[in-house]
């Protein structure tokens, strides 16, 4: 029995099956246009020349310790990320309203925090309801009233998208606290070089690899005021935290200093770093650090990752924290369903980007929805993170779904609810062969002086076939993402 070739395809493509939006092939099973040099240059390589390419990126990979922990494993915590080499292509057009919509959320968002902690004129308002707001595990009543440079608290934020069946994009959450990713990025595009240079071809591709240099562009620009050369330094949790390789990596990146708790000290009302010459005062801290940790005798009494008086130092201006503290009362998923009526609100603008349908147990209409189609529904936890703590109705057994219920009804506002929606695909290799992932990805935007976002983001790929879970902690893998000039 012959098999039959979609029009523009390579043999990699023989066998391959669309399914839902498919990022490369089209309805009509031809190549999408933007797709098109990255097939005619695939075409070029045989599966032994592919396997030998892949095989030097994971060894690229490891040689270079791009990993990540995942807990709860028995087999051991800590990973090679995951790489496929079929990149991601994304046209000129379509991520100039990608970037416009991010813009605009971030802008939204950073004006919702400093609302929360000052007039809540929102809340007042009534366009989000205070007690969500005030009663939201992320909320800071230590934050009420401090100003911060710039007003600006999220000051580096991860937006994660997915495309619906019909190509559409829609915002799935933000993450505005301490956002991971923005390294494997820089290092997808790095190994790509290494190891698939063929496939660039004559593609024009916007570089992610100053990313960087405009981080601490913006941490040097959010320093306290009358400060003409900051100190900037990353805070990290230490060796053991999951994302442990992106904080050394930008530290190192940007050529600050990478720094415990244990290596601060609060001297004066001023935050210094212990050094072999003595005492190093640091005035901006890209901390890594969960809020509850950062100052043992403000939140968390027994956290040794933090650094005793930091609060007081942050709420007097002698240092700026990026991102700030209390952010998470932005991007908890209770608040997330406001966020196009945050736009609204402040900016008197429409959304350029959607927001998934949510429905929220708090309203009594919305929780019965959600009881009765459990086997349906993706339910998430408001805090959770990584892909823990959700509930994918149609994977679910009856026992988690009961489980649920019971969770939802004791406590309606530590959930929330969306339709699954079936993610886009992505050409994969697989065993050897091209074969669909779904796919999301997160974009990273940095506000100081302006709002930058990085040209393509991170494409995370669920690699188990159907399922729709991409994070790195859950079995995914990540792409090259291109955005093209």
């Amino acid at each position: 029995m012959l098999t039959m070739r979609r029009p523009n395809t390579t043999p990699w493509f023989d066998g391959y099956q669309p399914s839902g939006w498919d990022e490369v092939v089209a309805e009509n099973g031809s190549i999408r246009p933007h797709y098109q040099e990255i097939s005619r240059r695939l075409s070029e390589l045989n599966p032994a020349d592919v396997e030998r390419r892949h095989r030097l990126a994971d060894l690229t990979m490891r040689q270079q310790g791009i990993t990540f922990t995942v807990y709860g494993r028995e087999q051991g915590v800590e990973r090679i990320m995951p790489f496929d080499p079929m990149p991601r292509v994304v046209p000129a057009d379509e991520w100039e309203r990608v970037e416009r919509g991010l813009k605009q959320r971030i802008r939204a968002l950073n004006l919702f925090v400093h609302d929360v902690y000052h007039d809540r004129k929102i809340l007042k308002d009534k366009i989000v309801p205070a007690e969500l707001v005030l009663g939201c595990t992320s909320y800071r009543r230590e934050m009420v009233g401090i100003q911060v440079p710039g007003d600006i608290y999220i000051h580096i934020c991860g937006t994660d998208l997915i495309r619906d069946p019909s190509g559409e994009y829609l915002v799935l959450e933000d993450n505005g606290r301490t956002p991971s990713g923005g390294s494997y990025v820089l290092k997808n595009r790095q190994v790509m070089k290494q190891a698939f240079a063929p496939l660039f071809g004559e593609n024009s591709i916007r570089p992610v690899d100053d990313y960087p240099s405009r981080l601490l562009a913006m941490l040097r620009h959010v320093a306290p005021g009358g400060i003409e050369d900051p100190t900037i330094a990353v805070l990290t949790p230490g060796l053991y935290n999951s994302a442990y390789f992106e904080h050394s990596f930008l530290a190192r990146q940007m050529g600050v200093e990478l720094v415990e708790g244990r290596d601060l000290v609060v001297e004066n009302g001023y935050v210094h770093a212990r050094t072999t010459t003595g005492l190093k005062r640091i005035d901006v801290l890209y901390r890594r650090v969960d809020d509850l940790f950062l100052d043992p005798l403000a939140f968390n009494p027994d956290s040794i990752l933090g650094v005793p008086g930091l609060l007081a130092c942050y709420r007097g201006g002698r240092i700026n924290l990026a991102n700030g503290i209390g952010t998470g009362v932005a991007d908890d998923k209770g608040i997330y369903p406001f966020v196009p009526d945050m736009i609204r609100y402040y900016l008197a603008e429409e959304p350029v980007l959607r927001n998934v349908e949510t429905y929220r147990p708090t309203i009594p209409s919305h929780k019965q929805h959600i009881l009765a189609n459990l086997h349906k529904l993706v339910v998430k936890a408001v805090d959770g993170s990584g892909g823990y703590g959700m509930l994918i109705g149609p994977a679910s057994t009856a026992e988690q779904r009961e489980l649920f219920a019971r969770k939802i009804e004791d406590n309606p506002r530590a959930y929330i609810a969306q339709p699954t929606i079936q993610l886009s695909q992505h050409p994969t290799f697989v065993d050897g062969r091209l074969s669909g992932r779904h796919v999301d990805l997160r974009p990273f935007i940095l506000y100081g002086e302006e709002i930058f976002v990085l040209p393509g983001g991170l494409t995370r790929v669920a690699l188990r076939e159907g399922s729709l879970v991409v994070n790195s902690s859950q079995g995914g893998g990540s792409k090259d993402t291109w955005v093209l000039a």
